[in-house]
């Protein structure tokens, strides 16, 4: 049984990928510092699978701590990165929060495989390394622009740091999956997208709103040159993305990857509007929204969308839930979580 190091595994994303990995036969080690998850997470996990992860609680951007503690774990087979702060709206306001944090953790991971023998890296990377691209949708051949927030600018640097760093060492070799936009919850309700404090992203705002929790939405522009003036995204279902994880690292240890170093995008390959996605919430779940358009969000770009036909053909991969799915499941895991 393979042994796979997942850092900030309690988080949204990275908690939906331990399941799926549990769900195809890998052991499963956790590190999180717990500054956007909660520890409950691990129950989650464990209900849905049968197994509870190994777990350990330290800052990885802590360089002493994070070489002691991967020299104290053995037998890591490959480890997949999630750990980072994401909110595009507070590195805008926090610049410095997020380049020490998501930068010194990435290197720190890096240094802990060196030492460790440890060779297979997947880092979850993002679609903001594009930018506001000129060409729609995007491919992974996309040209990559200055980013337009200081967290897009982390993971464009992110990725240079980890291409360098195999190009000086023939033993490393790495994925990037470049997501688009995360969205929905495991169909157990056991496990969502659930962030502490004031939520960063679209849908925890939808469904905190429906349940009462805020007073209203507020959707960020009107002006954007797109069908209905709202910000244009690809919305894809967590769950799909968490499968692309298991494949990503199963490519790696197999040793079947075509380069030591490849990205792919994981979209759906459509764009929805912030309007079609409220609309659709309210069609799923027959819930109205009360929302009001408000002046656009420094960091935010205004369409982006991907072409995914390159990780469908070379990873085998592509989504199978649709928008409708995503938010409806969003929704009952609001509900479950808040007993309602």
């Amino acid at each position: 049984m393979k042994r796979i190091l997942v850092t900030g595994g309690t988080g949204y994303i990275g908690s939906h990928t331990v399941v799926e990995l549990i769900n195809n036969d890998f052991e499963v080690i956790i590190i999180d510092n717990l500054s956007n998850s909660q520890i409950d997470v691990l129950d989650g996990i464990e209900k849905i699978t049968g197994t509870k992860p190994e777990f350990y609680n330290i800052d990885l951007a802590d360089k002493t701590k994070t070489l002691d503690l991967l020299s104290q774990i053995k037998s890591i087979d490959a480890i997949i990165h999630f750990a980072a702060y994401k909110a595009v709206g507070e590195s805008v306001s926090e610049p410095l929060k997020y380049y020490q944090n998501n930068l010194n953790s990435l290197m720190n991971i890096i240094e802990a495989m060196k030492t460790n023998n440890i060779n297979s890296l997947v880092f979850s990377s993002s679609c903001t390394v594009y930018g506001q691209a000129k060409i729609l949708p995007v491919t992974e051949q996309s040209p990559i622009i200055k980013a337009d927030s200081p967290y897009g600018n982390t993971k464009q640097i992110a990725e240079e740091i980890i291409y360098d760093s195999i190009f000086a060492d023939e033993n490393l070799k790495g994925i990037a999956l470049r997501y688009f936009n995360p969205i929905g919850a495991h169909e157990s309700a056991e496990i969502g997208e659930l962030p502490i404090g004031s939520p960063n992203n679209l849908v925890p705002f939808i469904t905190q709103t429906a349940i009462g929790i805020r007073e209203q939405l507020q959707v960020f522009g009107s002006d954007y040159n797109t069908t209905d003036g709202t910000a244009v995204r690809d919305y894809i279902h967590v769950v799909d993305l968490a499968k692309a994880h298991v494949i990503a690292i199963s490519r790696l240890l197999e040793n079947i990857n075509k380069l030591d170093f490849e990205v792919f995008n994981l979209g759906t390959g459509v764009g929805n509007s912030v309007l079609e996605v409220i609309n659709t919430f309210e069609d799923v779940t027959g819930e109205k929204l009360n929302y009001k358009i408000v002046e656009r969000r420094a960091g935010d770009i205004e369409k982006v969308w991907a072409d995914t036909s390159f990780a469908n053909k070379e990873l085998g991969w592509k989504t199978e839930k649709s928008l409708g799915e995503a938010l409806l499941s969003a929704w009952v895991r609001e509900k479950k979580y808040r007993g309602v």
